[in-house]
């Protein structure tokens, strides 16, 4: 199955969620896209004693997961991306290619 998670917040559990959720479907033979925005482009700085969410990133990526990061968004906070800078052309082909599409 093709799976497409948005992340449009920076609470960190439920980011961590989101990319345990992604991570657990990579390991069942999934294939997973992940695109922040909004927030959610601000995971890669979230720091929680809790809820490590750069551990699962970092797996979520040497899993061959696929992060899209929306350029306006960014550009918009001044920061840089986990990842190339994507578009709404970008979301949207995930859209049209997903089989199910979920959004934190």
């Amino acid at each position: 199955m093709k799976i497409g998670i948005i992340i449009s917040q920076n609470n960190p559990e439920t980011v961590w969620n989101a990319f345990r959720l992604a991570n657990f479907s990579l390991n069942k033979n999934h294939t997973v896209k992940v695109f922040l925005i909004n927030k959610g482009v601000e995971c890669k700085e979230i720091e929680s004693q809790q809820f490590n969410v750069k551990e699962q990133i970092d797996k979520f990526i040497a899993l061959n997961g696929k992060i899209f990061t929306c350029g306006t968004c960014l550009k918009f906070r001044k920061k840089e991306g986990v990842c190339p800078i994507s578009t709404m052309e970008d979301l949207l082909l995930i859209i049209e290619e997903s089989d199910k599409i979920l959004s934190f």
